[in-house]
């Protein structure tokens, strides 16, 4: 039977029992009051059995204790919840900061960033077709640009996410905007959500940019740099999202994330630098699908395994190292155009599915995603999402609400044991990076997903609207879905061939040679990506020089 913690005899582990409470009543503080639900029932912040044994306290602990199955912090949602960072991007600077605004003003409380395509396939808007610019990104290719996107962004105390692939100049941009708002760079926090290049080689060929060799230094030289200049920001986010979507079951999508953890941290302490110092820093990025209790037991599995890797293989001994820190985004893979409404049923239970998984960060999809680039009001839904499951829902009441259920715990334990064997493969393969050259990845994540494909194809697994329940629709009944004026991004772009004429470019050529000499051997990569943003470099100069230097990003077709 579950008891309160307030009633729980905690004579097998005192220790642990009496470090969980001080750490929660610490963290916690003032915050602390009172729960009851709308029976008057009081609720305690955590459950645990009547007498904790030692197979208890190995498998599932204490939030914030080895092995961190319930959580990587002692009051998790109860003191603090997830942090609500939807994804925004479209049009221009201008168009992108009036939606940001309406989405802080409704709930999130960080920033993710997304680029236009263009961006992402690393060239500048003068170098592409206009008509495909800004309809699922903001164009910014300047410091300047991403000064207008932020602009009222209060960069010291907001969190931001840059979806930046390598070189990743979009950081580059971001800092020199804070530097001429006079905001220190100690102050500046976030992630650099798109460093994970492997998942890019494997599974989103539009963020590949650089040759393999290439790209891993100059991550390596990212993650360095930030560690001395940018202290507080995340420079590594290892993603498993991009796999999963890509046809990944959620037990390879962790296997394969887990390895390229693995691999970055050995990168880096090949390079020198002390694993305590990088890996409090390590963050990762899972696709959250709508197989709910899967999803819930993939991470719970995860963070046991990351905090015995960070130990055990990575000689880790700083507590801060051996934390699962991840963001969750909704499976946009899982939504239909069909029906597209049903979508929003979808995404909760996607969301739940995280919530419940303990993540730190949350994106909710648009129920329009599977159309084309979220409408302002299905982003509007995708918050309110949140804040209802936060608010109404009480889902923050709890930690590890749904730990000790008997399928769950059971759950968590083969996924664990699933996902173990999985990277034991990649091992035998010689490590991730190794799995990724030789095309064993790509060609295990296609299997997978034709596997799933042929499910759906003979009905034995249901998708609503899809292969089943389905309806005649009309055409009307879909959102009317906007693109940029072509009057204002042409203007957008004529602006930017002025600027580029007004501009020093004896400045930004010197420091593309010193970003050249850089990609030689001469000094660090990402300082010179830097130093060009800072110059008036734009993006497609950055990215096309160390092309030229690196080699192009040319991805494996494995059949």
């Amino acid at each position: 039977m579950n008891m309160p913690l307030s009633t729980t005899i905690a004579a097998a582990a005192p220790s642990a029992h009496d470090a969980w409470t001080a750490e929660y009543k610490e963290q916690i503080g003032k915050s602390d009051k009172q729960v009851k639900n709308r029976s008057g029932i009081t609720i305690e912040p955590l459950y645990t059995p009547e007498s904790p044994d030692p197979e208890y306290l190995a498998k599932l602990g204490y939030p914030g204790q080895i092995p961190y199955t319930r959580g990587i912090y002692p009051t998790m949602h109860r003191g603090r919840t997830w942090t609500q960072r939807q994804l925004i991007g479209l049009g221009m600077p201008e168009d992108y900061n009036k939606r940001l605004r309406g989405i802080l003003d409704q709930g999130a409380n960080a920033v993710s960033l997304i680029p236009c395509n263009s961006v992402f396939r690393g060239y500048d808007m003068d170098q592409v077709d206009p008509e495909l610019l800004g309809t699922c990104g903001v164009v910014a290719n300047t410091a300047g640009h991403m000064d207008t996107c932020l602009d009222g962004v209060d960069l010291a105390r907001t969190s931001c996410a840059m979806n930046d692939p390598t070189p990743f100049t979009l950081l580059a941009f971001m800092l020199s905007a804070a530097k001429k708002r006079g905001v220190s760079w100690n102050s500046i926090t976030g992630t650099s959500n798109q460093s994970d290049f492997m998942s890019h080689f494997v599974a989103n060929h539009m963020f590949f940019r650089l040759a393999l060799p290439g790209a891993r230094r100059l991550l390596t030289d990212h993650i360095s740099w930030c560690q001395v200049n940018v202290p507080k920001w995340n420079p590594i986010s290892v993603v498993g999202q991009h796999m999963q979507q890509a046809g990944a079951t959620p037990a390879e999508a962790m296997a394969f994330t887990l390895c390229s953890g693995v691999q970055y941290a050995e990168d880096c302490i090949n390079a020198g630098l002390n694993p305590d110092d990088v890996l409090p820093r390590f963050t990762f990025f899972f696709d959250v699908s709508v197989s709910f209790f899967e999803e819930i037991a993939k991470f719970r599995a995860g963070r046991r395994i990351w905090a015995r890797l960070t130990r055990e293989r990575l000689g880790a001994v700083d507590p801060r190292s051996w934390r699962f820190k991840f963001h969750g985004q909704t499976s946009g893979v899982d939504l239909t155009r069909q029906q597209p409404l049903n979508n929003i049923a979808r995404v909760t239970a996607q969301a739940m599915a995280g919530i419940f998984g303990g993540l730190q960060s949350l994106h909710t999809d648009a129920y329009d995603e599977a159309l084309s680039c979220p409408s302002e009001f299905g982003a509007r839904i995708a918050v309110a999402t949140q804040n209802v499951l936060r608010e109404e829902a009480h889902l923050t009441d709890v930690i590890d609400p749904l730990g000790g259920s008997y399928y769950l715990e059971k759950l968590t334990d083969e996924m664990e044991a699933k996902i173990v064997s999985i990277m034991a493969e990649v091992d035998a393969k010689g490590g991730m990076y190794k799995a990724v050259e030789s095309g064993f990845i790509q060609q295990r994540i296609g299997e997978s997903a034709m596997r799933f494909q042929q499910k759906i194809d003979s009905c034995e697994e249901t998708i609503v609207g899809v292969n089943a329940y389905k309806i005649e629709e009309d055409a009307t009944d879909r959102p009317v879905l906007s693109k940029p004026d072509p009057a204002l991004m042409a203007g957008h772009i004529a602006n930017f061939a002025q600027w580029k004429k007004e501009r020093s470019n004896d400045l930004a050529n010197s420091a593309l040679d010193r970003l050249a000499a850089a990609a030689q051997g001469d000094g660090n990569m990402f300082e010179q990506v830097v130093n060009a943003a800072e110059n008036g470099c734009t993006h497609g100069e950055i990215c096309g020089r160390l092309r030229k230097e690196l080699g192009f990003g040319h991805v494996m077709a494995v059949v």
